[in-house]
């Protein structure tokens, strides 16, 4: 059986590879080998933390409306439930937004939940 080279097809598997491995520090932007292995370690990497990013969104979020609540003398919790049980629906992305950027909106928000006194 005659020996296959594959010249132009490994040519081109390497410098995908490569490419895809730019600004990689030393090596492992430069040998194949290397590369190979970091863009595999890089794959996994990128696919746990596209779950993980989320994640740590949310938690901002949650800490943003409730430092936002407490100046407003409620804690994040008895907010969260007022804002349920008034059948406002919105998401706490838009309530970090209107914490930081739109704080006499959240006030406003704040009184039309039916917050049970204290």
């Amino acid at each position: 059986m005659p020996r296959t080279k594959r010249g132009p097809a490994g040519k081109r598997r390497h410098k995908k590879i490569l490419k895809m491995a730019k600004g990689y520090v030393g090596g492992r932007s430069r040998l194949f080998r290397t590369a190979k292995e970091q863009i595999a370690r890089s794959g996994n990497y990128a696919y746990a933390h596209r779950r993980l990013r989320k994640r740590d969104f949310r938690r901002l979020w949650i800490a943003r409306i409730n430092a936002a609540a407490r100046q407003n003398g409620v804690n994040y919790s008895t907010f969260m439930g007022a804002l349920k049980k008034a059948g406002i629906d919105i998401n706490r992305k838009m309530l970090a937004e209107m914490a930081i950027s739109d704080p006499d909106g959240f006030k406003m928000l704040l009184e039309q939940a039916d917050l049970p006194s204290a």
